[in-house]
């Protein structure tokens, strides 16, 4: 198939080179909409783009069985390039959808303060009831919980550790020594074997926690070989290092809602937040390394970057990197990406 030449690249951008007041934009008119434009209100509207680019509806209730649900995961992350206003790295937290890591909600954590007081304004805007909610251990307050089941008529599966140390301490006390293995999986990559197991049992009422149902404990145990040199010696030896972390989690999700094979789906998916968007922006595009350092740039650069990882991801192509490279030698493959095709007036 003839790739498309760059004016029939313009015309189904809507800029065609000639046509009246449409023209290719000059680089300085890109500063000039950076300067002026929101950043909080691009991220909504971005949010709002792609989430709705996800054809997924709020889940009707009550659940027929045991199912995997939509799901978001919250996790935040530093652009480490830029200096906010108040001379500090800004922080961001965002949303991003199960399975396509498309961000659809986003804030600016704000200086000398935490990830939690921006947790539920992050919420507010998509509708996602029904869905499951993942999140880092420090949000694991009972706040959150109300909100999310009362006010988003959401559920949640919340990692808890030294932060809520009275649930923590109750939760470890529990009897998980009669509580069977329910769900085992075993896998190798990054250099090392991994099992991970879950085991779960009813939430009891004095764990003083709202809407938690049920309580589970994930237990991982990993398998690496590393190889060291003796000082002053040519020779490598190699050795096995053996670790096993328990961690346990509560959720508002009933053993109707999720089996235990759902929840360890869940908890493992969470990190895909980090792998697929936070890391992608940081290796593929560079974002600490950005010159785009002041003003409310380098938070707009990263909602672009957000919104690049996103369509990528939801046009069906697993590899950022890779696809991009496509892209640059068949602009087709953005046509396609971004749902357009060439203008009639630019066919011939």
């Amino acid at each position: 198939m003839d790739q498309p030449r760059p004016r029939e690249l313009l015309g189904a951008l809507d800029a065609r080179p000639g046509a009246a007041g449409r023209r290719p934009p000059h680089p300085d008119n890109a500063e000039r909409v950076f300067a002026l434009l929101g950043a909080q209100y691009l991220a909504g509207q971005t949010g709002a783009y792609l989430m709705a680019r996800t054809g997924t509806a709020p889940v009707a209730f009550p659940v027929a069985g045991p199912v995997m649900l939509p799901a978001l995961a919250a996790g935040g992350k530093a652009v480490r390039g830029a200096i906010g206003a108040d001379g500090m790295i800004p922080y961001l937290l965002a949303a991003a959808t199960r399975g396509e890591s498309a961000v659809i909600a986003e804030r600016l954590i704000g200086p000398k303060t935490s990830e939690v007081p921006e947790f539920q304004p992050l919420l507010r805007g998509p509708g996602i009831a029904g869905w499951v909610l993942t999140m880092d251990a420090g949000h694991t307050v009972r706040s959150h919980a109300t909100f999310i089941c009362e006010e988003l008529l959401a559920h949640f599966i919340m990692i808890v550790k030294g932060n809520q140390k009275g649930l923590f301490e109750k939760l470890d006390a529990l009897d998980w020594a009669s509580v069977p293995v329910t769900h085992k999986t075993a896998g190798t990559g990054h250099g090392r074997r991994e099992t991970r197991t879950i085991q779960v049992m009813d939430a009891s009422a004095d764990l003083g926690f709202p809407h938690a149902v049920q309580a589970f404990l994930i237990e991982r145990y990993t398998i690496r070989k590393i190889r060291r040199r003796k000082k002053n010696s040519r020779k490598y030896t190699t050795k096995e290092i053996r670790t096993a972390v328990a961690v346990p989690g509560i959720t508002s999700l009933s053993a109707r809602e999720a089996a235990p094979e759902h929840l360890a789906a869940y908890v493992r998916g969470h990190w895909a937040i980090e792998n697929k968007v936070h890391w992608v922006r940081d290796v593929t595009f560079r974002e600490d390394a950005s010159q785009i350092k002041a003003g409310s740039r380098p938070r707009i650069m990263a909602t672009l970057r957000n919104l690049a990882i996103g369509l990528i991801r939801q046009a069906g192509h697993a590899k950022i990197a890779a696809t991009i490279r496509r892209i640059r030698n068949d602009p087709s493959l953005l046509l396609a990406i971004l749902g357009l095709q060439p203008g009639p007036e630019t066919a011939s």
